[in-house]
């Protein structure tokens, strides 16, 4: 299959199988053993999704143009203030740490680590925005101790 995306998160624009309905947060795979496939969450960890080990092997070519690309999980600094969403629920401001995840039906969702004694603590509750305010998030690199593990690596 040529021309397919490239490995990373997506949300299904439209129902690709039972397993698969539209509006699903998925991996996509783009290679390996027996081809390339879709996995759905199957938990998370620290507010980023833990894949499934078995996905479903991409059986029309037309799939891969039914996933909608997302930002990556991770952390990221607000580039300019912005409100969650229109009735401007919660403010964002400049220069603020977050870290962007995803539900399983792949709504955005911010989380705002804190300082603590401790050090620092990952919340385990954000809050919703709309798509349209990613853009105003610049992603931070973060050093990880191990790979994140991905579908094909044990969990």
């Amino acid at each position: 299959m040529d021309d397919l995306p490239a490995c990373g998160i997506y949300r299904t624009r439209h129902s690709l199988s039972d397993e698969l309905p539209a509006g699903r947060l998925v991996f996509f795979h783009n290679h390996g053993e027996p081809g390339p496939g879709v996995y759905l969450p199957a938990s998370w960890n620290l507010n980023r999704a833990q894949w499934q080990k078995q996905g479903v092997l991409l059986v029309e070519p037309d799939w891969a143009r039914q996933l909608e690309p997302l930002a990556p999980e991770g952390f990221y600094r607000v580039r300019e203030a912005f409100h969650c969403c229109a009735k401007e629920c919660r403010r964002f401001e400049a220069d603020l740490l977050v870290q962007l995840g995803y539900d399983a039906q792949a709504h955005h969702i911010l989380f705002v680590p804190e300082w603590t004694q401790a050090g620092l603590a990952i919340p385990e509750s954000g809050t919703l925005i709309d798509a349209e305010r990613v853009s105003r998030l610049a992603p931070l690199k973060v050093v990880e101790h191990a790979a994140h593990p991905g579908p094909e690596e044990p969990q």
